[in-house]
């Protein structure tokens, strides 16, 4: 196989430069390319590139902005191989990334795989409590850290693969964000094909963002649930209403506590605590466990509250997704 690495890049000069960095270490003996698509950025990220130039195999393209999947689709339509690798810029990829994605190829393959993502030693207290929350079993982030099942996995688009048969059969991925993913993932299913995680394909996700930033973000994932389970309600779970009924039944325990009834409170501050020490067990840091408890209040608020919104508009109200939601949607 010829793997094409296709990474769209919107401001996001540092970032690029790290990435292509751990890319021009990678250990394989394979042959690849790297394909970098500039999303209408302002602050460019060619003079990077060039610093490659004679390490790696690279082709760099700037477009308008239409958004990071329409970046990819256009990542897509000019390489040259005929298997993708989408990377989100903000990831770093360890040395044995290609080898061990064609160790699991070879012995399985799929045309679509996804890998979970981890934290560096060298990464801020913040990025790394953020990772815990959204990789842990104990949140809704688990199934990026590995727990959905192996042989049904929707892969996310910061660590994906997908081969150019299926790119063409799919048109790759649509104009939601986010909630491009797991849609791609499903009209892939749909069409016959395999999906799976390759867990030892990992990649640290930097992930800079602010926990204001993190809020928005989860905001909008609880935003996009809704509306991919009504576009595909065969694929609806009741798991998806966990972070709402989590936020709903927080609500509903301090309301009994004004009648003194304080045990579902308890709870809670059980949940919290456990969330607390396997934090800590894991990061050895009292401050990122402390951080990992913040990070999941602002995981399950942001998420509940955007899939009750969501809920609301496009079950109950019957609005349109892209009436209700516009900025989840870019113009092509």
């Amino acid at each position: 196989m010829y793997f094409s690495f296709i990474i769209p890049v919107y401001n996001r000069p540092d970032e690029i430069d790290e990435l292509l960095e751990s890319l021009s270490k990678l250990k394989t003996e394979l042959v690849f390319e790297v394909v970098v698509v500039e999303d209408g950025s302002t602050i460019s990220c060619e003079h990077i590139i060039e610093k490659y130039n004679s390490l790696l195999s690279i082709s760099y393209y700037f477009k308008k902005n239409s958004g990071p999947g329409d970046s990819r689709n256009y990542g897509m339509r000019i390489a040259k191989g005929d298997y993708f690798i989408i990377l989100d810029s903000d990831c770093i990829i360890p040395e044995d990334y290609l080898e061990q994605v064609t160790k699991s190829l070879e012995k399985d393959y799929v045309d679509c795989f996804g890998g979970p993502d981890a934290a560096l030693d060298t990464f801020s207290d913040v990025q790394k409590a953020i990772n815990f929350t959204m990789t842990s079993f104990l949140t809704t982030g688990g199934i990026r850290g590995g727990s959905e099942k192996v042989d049904k996995f929707q892969p996310r688009s910061f660590n994906m693969g997908l081969s150019k048969i299926a790119f063409e059969a799919s048109s790759g991925f649509g104009n939601i964000h986010p909630g491009e993913d797991p849609d791609l993932s499903i009209r892939l299913w749909n069409l016959g094909f395999r999906t799976k995680l390759i867990k030892e394909a990992f990649v640290y996700h930097k992930r800079r963002i602010s926990w204001e930033k993190f809020q928005i973000q989860v905001n909008k994932f609880g935003k996009a649930r809704p509306i991919l389970n009504s576009w595909y309600p065969q694929f609806v779970k009741i798991t998806f209403w966990f972070p709402s009924l989590f936020l709903l039944g927080f609500l509903f325990s301090v309301l009994l506590l004004g009648f003194k009834f304080p045990y579902f409170l308890e709870l809670y501050i059980v949940y919290f605590t456990v969330l607390f020490t396997v934090s800590l067990f894991v990061n050895k840091s009292l401050k990122i466990a402390l951080y990992s408890v913040y990070a999941a209040i602002i995981q399950f608020y942001g998420y509940g509250k955007g899939f009750l919104l969501s809920f609301c508009k496009i079950f109950i109200l019957k609005q349109k997704p892209e009436e209700a939601f516009p900025e989840l949607f870019f113009k092509k």
